[in-house]
């Protein structure tokens, strides 16, 4: 993970009983923890690890509605007013600056499809554009790539995932919310067909509600309760360069790469036309699911097969609140960065924008996205399991729109009135 990550201290008991449990420490995790203290609803986040020590700490960064589905562009929008409002909700800098993000066209196909998705959120009146090769030295000058064009949103914008998700867990707590790091939720108590509790490995506590924000995890949870959550993994390897001079403070999109200032002065970089697709038992569960999508991206995966399959293999699939869950014994997901993707990177940059040659790599990392079959989250309640919330699969997006997912979700815990309308989030699309 970053070395830039924050580590917080947090309670280290678990009280006896609470009106909700989060069980997950990401981003969405504790920007609902805040939504729920600031009304004043009693709340313990339980943390198996430490608060963002998985993807919430891995990703890039970025704060966008460019390129995202129609749909999904509501909670964007709802995200970017609270990233502006959030030094001084919780008291804390999170990094956040809107400073733009652009995506590069290297041919006419690329280009189209930016257009088809400009046309397709065109009620939504955003500030997105075209732009031409000439426009983009404007914006990004020194670069020497044979770009077709690119499309820009000057109100998208960037915050520093070590930073921030530390500082809004800060803020909950500040406003009564009681966080547990190292404590492992088992399961779910049930009691007259509504959850009761969850049994933790410190023991039980009682609540009326539940919130799972468990990211990668939230499936085997899930699984283990007889409920089918549609996601798999993918990683993403980052890398950070130390402080240097660079071509411009917009967060720039490549087919092969990608990079963005990081508060420091250096720059997050990554390739962004391959992820890894380690392949698990899962792949062969659900697989069909994500047939569509596998067929659109299939040059953009890296697929494997190896010691990654056979230790998810050999993770339990079921196991009983009296015994010790795989959360215990696998409280960080760590998973190596792919260097020759780093590399590849790098490489691409370069060749786009040579003043990147003078950069040096101060740390890399890696981390696992969830994906769902239509690269939308669901934030919405189990109905099979009445006093179950689930916000998870995010597809690589959480970071973006956590504080308005998080939101989302304590809207619906509390029943209150949504932030946005959730139906594009409703878990029984799938079925």
């Amino acid at each position: 993970m970053t070395k830039k990550l924050e580590r917080l201290q947090t309670s280290e008991q678990i009280p006896q009983s609470t009106s909700v449990v989060i069980i997950g420490g990401g981003i969405v995790g504790v920007s609902a923890a805040l939504a729920l203290a600031e009304r004043n609803i009693s709340v313990v986040l339980l943390e198996k690890g430490h608060i963002a020590c998985e993807q919430s700490s891995r990703n890039l960064g970025w704060i966008r509605k460019t390129s995202r589905h129609a749909a999904d562009v509501p909670l964007s929008m709802a995200a970017d007013k609270m990233w502006a409002e959030m030094p001084q909700r919780v008291g804390s800098d999170v990094g956040y600056k809107q400073a733009g993000i652009m995506f590069l066209s290297k041919t006419e196909e690329q280009m189209a499809m930016h257009e088809s998705w400009l046309q397709s959120v065109d009620a939504l009146s955003l500030d997105s554009t075209m732009l031409s090769a000439k426009e983009i030295d404007s914006f990004v000058p020194g670069g020497v790539g044979d770009w077709k064009g690119a499309i820009y949103t000057p109100s998208d914008g960037r915050a520093e995932p070590a930073l921030a998700t530390p500082a809004i867990a800060k803020g909950a707590i500040s406003k009564g919310a009681i966080l547990v790091q190292n404590c492992a939720v088992r399961t779910l108590l049930m009691s007259a067909g509504k959850v009761s509790g969850v049994m933790t490995e410190q023991g039980e506590i009682q609540c009326d509600q539940v919130l799972l924000t468990g990211g990668a995890w939230s499936r085997r949870f899930l699984g283990n309760l007889g409920v089918s959550l549609p996601t798999l993994p993918l990683i993403c390897s980052v890398l950070r360069t130390a402080p240097m001079e660079g071509p411009t403070d917009i967060a720039v999109g490549g087919p092969d790469f990608s990079f963005r200032k990081h508060k420091d002065g250096g720059f997050i970089i990554t390739q962004r036309g391959k992820l890894d697709a380690p392949i698990t038992l899962d792949h062969f569960k659900i697989g069909l699911k994500y047939k569509d999508q596998l067929s659109a991206s299939r040059g953009f995966l890296k697929v494997s097969f190896g010691k990654a399959f056979f230790k998810d293999l050999a993770m339990p699939r079921h196991w009983g609140a009296d015994k010790r869950s795989l959360f215990e014994n696998n409280r960080v997901c760590d998973p190596a960065p792919n260097h020759g993707l780093t590399q590849d990177a790098m490489t691409n940059l370069t060749n786009a924008w040579p003043e990147f040659e003078q950069a040096k790599i101060e740390e890399s990392w890696a981390g696992v996205i969830d994906v769902t079959p239509d690269s939308t989250p669901i934030i919405d309640r189990v109905e099979s399991i009445p006093g179950l919330t689930v916000a998870t699969g995010f597809s690589g997006h959480g970071f973006g729109t956590g504080p308005a997912a998080g939101q989302l979700a304590a809207d619906i815990v509390s029943n209150s009135d949504p932030i946005i309308d959730p139906t594009p989030y409703r878990f029984n699309r799938f079925e």
